[in-house]
Order: C-alpha cells, then structure tokens, then sequence
C-alpha cells in the first residue's frame, strides 16, 4: 500500500516537451484520507545564469536572464507550457520540479500553499527527453525494476507485477513489452512513473517526431484519464498538433522567459483575437501561438494597422522587435493576470507557517540489501547482454595469451631467457593496466541513467558504486585467471603450485587495482575519449617507473618518489621476486649471482615480508582509488 502522505510526482523528458504533477492528501466527509490534485503556485519565479566569456586574462562573467517574473497556478487537470526553442520552458518546468541548480534562483513554488518538501525529486516522477533505461532490457524487465524500487516496499510482489502489467496494457505496449528497448523508449519512460499512480505529474513531451505519433496520443490519453480522476498534470510541450492540444486545461505560452499568456487553453484563441492577432480558420492554435511570438505574424498585423499592403523593411523589423514587449505587456493588463495575482495573494495570506527546506534530501521506498539485489541483478544481466563488455574482453585476453605464449614459449635459464623472462613478466603487468580502460565506461556511458534514478529515490549511490564494482570485479577476475592459466604454462615459469597461486593472484590484483585508478579518473568525466587519454598518459607514466625500462635505484632522489605509484612496478615485483628468488641465475656471460643479488640490482628489496608487501600495497592503491572514485560519484551535480 502507499503511504496516503505520499506526494508523488512523474516527470516525463523528450526533445521538445515538459510535464509535472504533485499529490496531495485530502479528508473526505468520513474522516478518511482520499487523494486529489494538487494545485501548484509560483511566485516571482526568476532565473538568471553567469556565463564567462573571453581569454584567462580578460575573461568576463557575464548574467543572463532565463525567467523573469513569472507568477501563476496550475490546478488539477492537463497544463501546458508552451514556447518556442530558447523559450525557457524546460527551465521553468525544472524550476517546479525542484531539479534546477538553486544558483541565480529566486521567488517560491508552493505544494497546496506549503512550500516543496525537502525530498521533492524522490516524491516525483520526471522522464528526461534523453534515453534513460536500459536498452538491454526488454520492455517489461524495466518496467519491473522500476516498480521494484519506487513502489514501497510494503507492496506485494503480485501487485507490483499487476501494476506492471495494467500499464502496459494501458498504453499498448502489450505487443513489444518482452522485446527490448529501441523506439519504445520514450513511453517506456512515462510508464517507469506512472508505477505509482501519482496524483501530479511532469512531463517533458516532444510532438515532431511522427514514429512516436500514435505512442504518444496514447500518453495523453492516459494523462486525460488521470486529469479526470482529479490529478494535476503539467507539461513543457513544444509544438502539439490540435487533437493534443485540444485537451490542455490551462495554457502558458512563453517567450523570452517571459509570460505572455496564462489562463484557460480554450480562451486562448479569444484573448489573442482581442489583442488584434486572430486565428485563422482551420490552423492550429498550437502553431498559431508560435507565429505570433516569433514575430510571422507581424506583417498581417502591420497590414490592418496601416491599411496598406506595402511595408517598409525597416518598420517590418521594428515591428518584430517590439512584438514581445507588446504580447507581455497586453497580458499584465489583461484580466487573466489580474485574477491569477488575486489568488496568488489569497494563497500566500492562508500560506502554511513552513520554513522552505535549506536543502534537497534524497529518500528511498525501499532497503539497502533490497536495491542492491535488484541493482546489482540488472548490472549483470546488462553485462551478459552485452557482448562488447564480456565476451569481447574475454576473448582479446585468450587471444593475447596465446600471442606472448607463443613468442615467450619455452624460455631457457640463460641470459637470454632471463631477457626473454623479464620482457614476458613486463608485457603481462602493463597488458592488465591498459586492458582496464574499458572500464571508463562504467559511469560514462550510463551517467544520465544513473543521475536521473538516483535524484528519483530509485536507489543509494553506494548501491549502485558497489554493483559496478562487484560486476567488473567479476568479469575481471574471470579474464585474469584465464590469461595467468594460458600465459602461466606456456612461458615455462616455475612448475609448482605456490609460484602459479601467486602469479595468478598479482596478475589479478594489479588488474583490480588498474581498474579501481581508472574508475577514479573517470568517475567525473563525461567524455570517453577524454577519460582514456587521462588514463594513457597514467599508465605509460607508472610504465618508465616499473623498474623495466629504467634502473630504479638509479634514478634521481627527487624524482625516485614517483615509483611508489606505479602499479605494473608492484606486479612486476612480485613477479620477478616468485620467479627469481631462492635460486642462481647467469646475470652476465659466464658470471653467476644469486636470485637475490639479482633482485637488489633492479631495486627490489628482499624483506621478510617477501612477495607480499607488494599485495598489500596493491590492495591499499586499489582501496584509494575506489575511494575517490566513489566520492567523486557521491559529489556529482545532481541538478537535471
């Protein structure tokens, strides 16, 4: 069951489309608590951002204004804002949905006269115009995934599943709902909010692309159905055609981040009429409303104005200039806006005594161990279906293994194997580096996903950091202990169980450790390529200083520091160390020393700690790394 003071919010993203909604808890004549729309108030809204601009020496911040001064209601039913590309509709409806950056932010959005609680993006649901599910899923598995973390935890399974698929049914998905996700995304994405039956939703709609024409009419005519049960539904739509439009309840249309009409979709048409910009027969308002505020309509106007059909360039553009003073101007003056400010100061007199929230907190519906089942359930499903993470890496290492076994195979104890040995040893630590990069990706690739349900309450960022972690530990000990088993038998290295365990175990952690520094470096990017020249540069670094291409104990003391970062040179230690100690070896032609002499020569000191200070310094670097891997996703902007 849902807690009766829920407020849940659904939000739903395309290119060109805006939506929200928000419950509210009302008591009926029997004393029970029934659920209605709320009604949504903004007051003064203003938006500004600070943009620099110009070279370090003379650069300049300059402030840009997104909104001004927007004031208005949205009550129960379908409300729309509408406004063309630069508009500030998307921001507007951010604004409301309390997922815009508070910075340069000022005036008040109340819930019923209350200002929005802290957890206001957990309480709502907002689909983003971006594709965030995950395409390797079918229709059905995300919309399980969904309903498993946002309904409450209370909830039965078996309701979930009928939850599932009633909307399903609903929006006519039934046909594709096992097949996974391509075109079907973007209803998908208002399905994966519409789990818990909220009361208000948010809605970003695109309308110009014609492959989702019929899904999308079937979105609305879900929104219509809620509207009709008392729910509050607010939309950024960009360009509806008439058979969508013909449901809006209330219309805003902006322009320039400025109101220019707020009140009743159907009088719409009559207000503009008035202001001396009628509607032509069989256009569509939707159109029509953008002609005006992008200036098209100037020249009829210009025409009745002057009475004459010839019009000067210059008093043409003036015209255009001035048609969006004129159009806000006629609005403050209008009777619409003359209302809406009465009841606003009804609303702010009768306001609940609240402190605003100092800060946006993040809650959950359900437990730690119950997201991360779930979580972690779908980290591996994605990673078995998708063969460029799995089966590819898979392959490229027994591919690899089979090379260097092959150029390395059977090495003699001269000094040409010790050569041939210490280059074998070289290529497989630096290999188990740089096969890491793939690892980039993790948070790359699927940050908008993770950004989006993490601000929704869908689950803990430490949930979905140890998932990955747990999946890529998975793949990676899996490949490593292949390629130590192909590589290991093939070179001719020590034949006893003891020196195998622990090659296989460095090769293992150096590729732990590998990963863990490029999760680090890439947890805060946001391109690949980006990320993978970080990376690069790191790695070719800890290269010259793995003890190989450079005599450690010759390097320079101010500069001999930097050894202690270079992953490959603990994995190389470790295994020269296995391999060379304990026994003599030709150093030179007809010149014999012993393991251990050989071993100080490049710098590896033999303790009694052994081979296995260089574990403990692998596994202290990896912890680290994860570390600042895991606070630089903690810290992510978390604004949408």
């Amino acid at each position: 069951m849902e807690k009766t003071n829920h407020v849940n919010i659904a939000m739903i993203d395309d290119i060109n489309t805006n939506g929200m909604a928000v419950s509210k808890v009302g008591t009926g004549v029997d004393g029970n608590k029934q659920r209605c729309g709320s009604t949504v108030s903004f007051h003064n809204i203003q938006y500004r951002v600070h943009q620099k601009s110009g070279f370090l020496c003379k650069r300049k911040i300059l402030s840009k204004e997104i909104l001004v001064d927007l004031n208005g209601i949205m009550r129960p039913g379908l409300n729309a804002i509408l406004g063309p590309t630069g508009s500030g509709k998307s921001s507007f409806l951010d604004i409301l949905a309390a997922r815009k950056d508070p910075a340069g932010l000022s005036g008040e959005v109340l819930i019923d006269g209350a200002p929005q609680p802290p957890n206001f993006k957990c309480l709502s649901g907002y689909v983003v115009q971006e594709d965030v599910v995950m395409g390797t899923l079918t229709v059905r598995e995300n919309l399980r995934f969904s309903a498993a973390l946002r309904l409450h935890i209370s909830v039965p399974q078996s309701e979930k599943e009928a939850r599932v698929n009633h909307l399903i049914k609903e929006l006519g998905l039934t046909k594709v709902a096992d097949s996974k996700i391509s075109g079907v995304f973007f209803g998908l994405c208002v399905l994966m909010h519409f789990q818990m039956f909220q009361e208000t939703r948010f809605c970003r709609l695109s309308t110009t692309l014609s492959s989702v024409d019929i899904l999308l009419y079937c979105v609305f005519v879900c929104f219509f159905r809620m509207t009709s049960r008392g729910r509050t539904i607010i939309m950024s739509i960009h360009q509806p055609r008439y058979s969508i439009y013909r449901l809006f309840d209330t219309l805003t249309l902006l322009v320039g981040g400025k109101m220019v009409y707020h009140g009743p979709a159907p009088n719409a048409l009559d207000y503009f009429a008035n202001i001396g910009y009628p509607c032509e027969p069989h256009n569509n308002p939707a159109d029509f409303f953008l002609d005006v505020i992008n200036g098209d309509f100037t020249a009829t106007a210009m025409t009745k104005v002057h009475g004459s059909e010839d019009l000067d360039f210059e008093e043409l553009s003036s015209s255009r200039q001035s048609i969006e003073e004129r159009l806000v101007d006629e609005y403050r003056n209008s009777n619409y806006c003359s209302d809406t400010q009465a009841e606003l100061e009804r609303i702010v007199k009768d306001k609940r005594c609240e402190s605003p929230p100092k800060s946006r907190t993040i809650t959950y519906n359900s437990s730690f161990l119950h997201q991360l089942r779930w979580v972690l359930q779908r980290t591996f499903q994605n990673l078995m279906l998708n063969p460029q993470t799995s089966v590819a890496q898979l392959g490229v290492n027994v591919f690899l293994a089979l090379i260097v076994g092959a150029i390395f195979f059977g090495v003699k104890d001269d000094q040409s194997g010790i050569q041939n040995r210490m280059g074998a040893l070289f290529f497989i630590t630096t290999n188990q580096c740089f096969s890491t990069v793939s690892a980039a990706e993790l948070f790359i690739i699927e940050r908008k996903l993770f950004v989006h349900e993490y601000i929704s309450g869908y689950y803990r960022v430490s949930v979905y950091f140890l998932s990955k972690i747990l999946s890529d530990i998975a793949l990676r000990t899996v490949t490593s202990v292949i390629f130590s088993c192909v590589v290991y038998f093939l070179i001719g290295l020590k034949s006893t169980a003891e020196a195998f365990f622990v090659f296989m175990l460095t090769v293992t952690l150096v590729a732990y450790t590998a990963t863990a520094m490029t999760m680090a470096i890439s947890a805060d990017q946001s391109v690949v390529a980006l990320a993978n020249i970080l990376m690069t540069i790191t790695f070719v670094f800890m290269m010259i200083f793995s003890g190989l291409l450079v005599n450690l104990p010759s390097i320079k003391d101010w500069l001999a520091w930097l050894k202690y970062f270079s992953i490959p040179r603990y994995g190389l230690a470790v295994s020269r160390y296995s391999r060379f100690s304990q026994q003599n070896i030709w150093h030179m032609p007809h010149f014999r020393c012993t393991g251990e002499q050989y071993l100080e020569y490049l710098g590896i000191e033999y303790t009694s700690w052994g081979l296995w200070e260089n574990h403990v310094a692998l596994t202290v670097m990896m912890i680290i790394f994860l570390v600042i891997a895991y606070l630089k996703l903690r810290f992510i902007k978390k604004f949408t």
